[in-house]
């Protein structure tokens, strides 16, 4: 039984858009499975908080996000364009369902190469109400956009007085009407001649990469190696089962002919593999346009998923999401800078020497700690200020001025003659002191 791509498609669009709407309204102890606010400078990564002094793990989000692209094309082509791109996704939104099927624009989702008339003054009149509508859509796919950098909640609430948050109305606006733009008057343009997508594929694809590809053996051909047109279509050889019927070019959303071969245009959509199939079924037979690879179709054999390119891609990405899931276990719930003063030091009369010094402490965790500290190599250091137990709350930032005072008779003999003594400090957390961090620094002496 044959089975449309296109029902496969819609499905998992629909998929896709709810996922996206709702990973903003799930969390987890509080925080996005996903955020990166430049607002309170964080990071949320499944439910943890990344402070902006830990946003080391962005580069191997980055190393992951390019190398999956990679080995997702090298597997299955442009299988991201078709299946997955918000342009892709878009487009079908606005051209099949408001433009066809709500509007009556165009005559039939098969056709994609005819274009509405717009000579006839209803169908201008069309073409506002669906730029009308696909801005509602717009509107709403930039909010959610925005919720992957600011949290719902606070987007709302910004709304309520959104001239008192103009930049945030402005990316609102601007990217809903990029969205516009795109989709109602640029459409597959953007894919054909700006997405940068389009011009690193044919440098990844290989013979057993998966892509929609015309069988030359039971079709015929009907381009030459140089793409020039070998037949007309009434002087097809009787043994090529190809009957030149271009359903499978009225139907491409990029307007080209899959039957010339791999084309950077083509983005994996399979309408053509859809259109091809509806007119050979009338004649018992599979469609001449596979969703398979060019060693596969040649061969009739099954297509290499495994292979060196693959599995290299495979392992790379498990070293560098190892890599990413150690150095986040390894996180700290407490943020410590320490800034010496400017003032070295200062002598008492007493003979004791003082050092000045500013810590800066953060809470990253999502209730409040009390913290203290201890000189770890150096317990003669008597620390004069501040006596008591530091309470930060959650999220929260402190500077706490800090006084450690060398006694006159302390730390004698080669430590005298030292200018500089390197301490090393432990800041715990009071009410569970399995919570500390380490940190480095100098007290200076005459």
């Amino acid at each position: 039984m044959f089975t449309y791509y296109r029902i496969r498609r819609y499905a998992l669009y629909l998929l896709i858009s709810l996922f996206l709407i709702v990973i903003p309204f799930i969390q987890i102890d509080g925080n996005q499975i996903f955020l990166l606010s430049f607002d309170h400078r964080q990071l949320h990564l499944f439910g943890i908080v990344f402070n902006v002094q830990e946003l080391y793990l962005m580069p191997f989000l980055l190393m992951m996000l390019f190398i999956g692209i990679f080995f997702m094309t090298t597997l299955g082509g442009r299988v991201w364009c078709g299946w997955s791109c918000p342009q892709t996704i878009f487009r079908v939104i606005y051209r099949d369902l408001i433009e066809t099927k709500i509007l009556g624009l165009r005559k039939k989702i098969s056709n994609k190469q005819k274009k509405p008339d717009y000579h006839i003054k209803i169908n201008i009149v069309k073409k506002i109400i669906g730029v009308l509508l696909f801005s509602c859509i717009a509107l709403c796919a930039a909010g959610v956009f925005l919720f992957y950098f600011i949290p719902p909640k606070e987007f709302f609430l910004y709304l309520q007085n959104p001239m008192e948050h103009k930049v945030l109305l402005g990316f609102w606006l601007c990217i809903a009407i990029f969205l516009i733009f795109d989709i109602t008057f640029m459409a597959e343009n953007f894919c054909i001649y700006m997405c940068p997508y389009a011009r690193v594929q044919s440098v990844l694809y290989d013979n057993n990469t998966i892509m929609a590809i015309y069988d030359n053996n039971r079709g015929g051909a009907v381009y030459s190696k140089e793409g020039n047109l070998l037949l007309a279509p009434k002087k097809q050889d009787s043994n090529n089962e190809c009957i030149n019927c271009h359903q499978c070019v009225k139907v491409c959303p990029t307007h080209i002919d899959i039957r010339k071969g791999m084309q950077l245009e083509c983005i994996n959509c399979l309408e053509c593999v859809d259109a091809c199939g509806d007119v050979m079924k009338k004649f018992q037979k599979p469609s001449l346009i596979q969703w398979s690879s060019p060693n596969a179709v040649q061969t009739k054999s099954k297509v290499k998923y495994l292979r060196g390119a693959t599995i290299g891609y495979v392992i790379v990405l498990c070293i560098v999401m190892g890599i990413m899931i150690f150095m986040g276990s390894k996180k700290e719930s407490i943020l410590v800078n320490i800034d010496r003063n400017t003032q070295l030091y200062e002598i008492r009369k007493n003979g004791a020497i003082d050092n000045f010094y500013i810590f800066l402490f953060e809470n990253t965790d999502n209730k409040p700690h009390t913290y203290k500290f201890e000189i770890l190599n150096h317990p003669g250091l008597e620390i004069l200020k501040p006596k008591e137990a530091i309470k930060v709350d959650a999220g929260g930032k402190i500077k706490q001025v800090v006084i450690l005072r060398k006694k006159q008779g302390d730390m004698q003999k080669s430590k005298d003659s030292q200018t500089t003594i390197p301490l090393q400090i432990k800041i715990y957390d009071l009410d569970d002191p399995k919570i500390f961090i380490l940190r480095k620094t100098i007290f200076v002496t005459p």
